[in-house]
């Protein structure tokens, strides 16, 4: 076995920080304000135990599952992120592992490579969108999106209304000018093999965002992308029904946490939710995101796929999420640190964690499949769950 392989997400972490310069790790935790949604989404899976069978176990385990109109080999997705300066190919590279792993890929908006490029490595890539800038150019990039070759898009209402961090937030240039290489020189020479992996490209981290770029225009920086984005008026339920009837293909529903929204999503005509506080990058002090799971699954687990996102770190995070109801779990910080550690490898590796502990834990549990999930396989604490929203909402 190489000695670059890592055992665990935790082991691709530390490996991530020590590779990256502060403020590129810095930016990989995030959370907001004083962390109680991004400590609360992992603290959560920890109240969670099984309850294991002793004989009588199955010899294979089926891991596989259809999620977004498309079958995968395992029930973990990669949930779109922003640019991905952390390493040269980006998400090229994470393409290229979840394609490998037989899975499929979320593509940001602001992502740091052209969606043409990241489904050329895995045609299974969805496109993820924010409602940012007119209708016009929303159609825009849907129209290229579709061209490109996307299965899907994903529509994200989760992030962010708030941002400030109480341990302070790393210093993000919007153009790496000759004044802001000086200013990181220290950082960089202090992380001599992260900056080699640049030198060896002969460019230097592209904090451009192409798939927001306008016809005929060169791409803006993630910063004026996001300053659109922050100028644009919020979505309502009327424009997503709006952006729904745009796209025939599935179509995920990315931030949902309330029992009553779940229902309007599904008036909405989504073919999927995603469970998300966005990670603890929203508003801080809202639940981690397993504890609004079962809630939902429940009001709308038989009219649409409910995935989740947020605080998957193993296996058997994967397994309690599937047994509340989730179909499939996306994942995000886990795989940037993997592609941190060691590029489309590294990815690999955190997604073969993944698998491992999925399988592993399928085993004790007796199941044949990730499809005999169910509560009855964990002792849930009284008063774990929460069921957030009105019960009764008029669509």
């Amino acid at each position: 076995m190489s000695n670059t392989w890592f055992e665990s997400i935790a082991e691709a972490q530390r490996r991530a920080k020590k590779r990256l310069p502060r403020s590129v790790y810095s930016a990989l935790i995030a959370g907001s304000e004083k962390g109680l949604t991004l400590n609360d989404n992992l603290a959560a899976f920890d109240e969670l135990r099984y309850a294991p069978r002793t004989a009588g176990h199955a010899a294979e385990r089926a891991l596989g599952t259809h999620v977004l109109g498309r079958d995968i080999a395992l029930p973990v997705l990669i949930s779109p992120t922003g640019v991905q300066a952390v390493h040269p190919d980006g998400e090229v590279a994470v393409a290229r592992a979840a394609a490998a792993r037989g899975t499929s890929m979320g593509l940001s908006s602001f992502g740091s490579k052209p969606i043409e490029e990241v489904v050329a490595a895995n045609p299974n890539t969805y496109f993820q969108v924010y409602w940012t800038g007119s209708r016009e150019d929303i159609l825009r990039r849907l129209e290229r999106a579709r061209t490109a070759g996307a299965v899907g898009i994903i529509l994200t209402l989760d992030w962010s209304f708030s941002h400030s961090r109480d341990w302070g937030s790393p210093h993000i240039p919007e153009r790496l000018s000759f004044r802001e290489l000086l200013r990181f020189a220290p950082e960089g020479a202090t992380h001599p093999r992260w900056l080699l992996d640049y030198v060896k490209t002969r460019r230097l981290p592209d904090l451009s965002v192409p798939n927001m770029a306008q016809p005929g225009e060169p791409a803006p920086t993630f910063f004026g992308a996001y300053g659109q984005w922050m100028q644009t008026p919020p979505p309502s339920w009327e424009d997503v029904r709006w952006l729904r009837a745009q796209w025939d293909g599935p179509f995920l529903l990315k931030g949902v946490i309330r029992v009553d929204e779940a229902r309007r999503a599904v008036d909405a005509g989504v073919s999927a939710i995603s469970v998300s506080n966005h990670g603890g990058n929203n508003l801080d002090g809202t639940p981690a995101t397993i504890r609004a799971l079962p809630a939902i699954a429940d009001a709308v687990g038989d009219q649409v796929e409910v995935l989740l996102d947020g605080g998957i770190r193993r296996g058997s995070d994967v397994v309690k999420a599937l047994a509340l109801g989730a179909r499939a779990v996306l994942i995000g910080r886990a795989y940037l640190w993997g592609l941190a550690a060691g590029g489309q490898a590294g990815v690999e590796n955190v997604l073969d964690v993944l698998r491992n502990g999925i399988d592993s834990t399928l085993l004790a549990l007796g199941k044949r499949s990730v499809h005999e999930l169910s509560r009855n396989d964990l002792v849930v604490p009284q008063g774990f769950g929460v069921e957030l929203g009105d019960q009764a909402v008029a669509s």
